[in-house]
């Protein structure tokens, strides 16, 4: 699946390099900015009790 991702960017190494780069740090802003906030409410972390 990588390598059909790989072979479907256009351009040189370098330009290959940083579309990848670019869409990981998209990724990665989407899931802090969007997905975890939405998710924070629904995680059990904040329910701590010792006993």
């Amino acid at each position: 699946m990588y390598a059909w991702m790989w072979r479907r960017i256009p351009g040189p190494l370098a330009v290959r390099l940083l579309v990848v780069l670019a869409v990981l740090g998209g990724v990665l802003a989407l899931l802090m900015l969007v997905v975890f906030p939405v998710l924070d409410p629904l995680l059990p972390f904040n329910d701590v009790s010792v006993r």
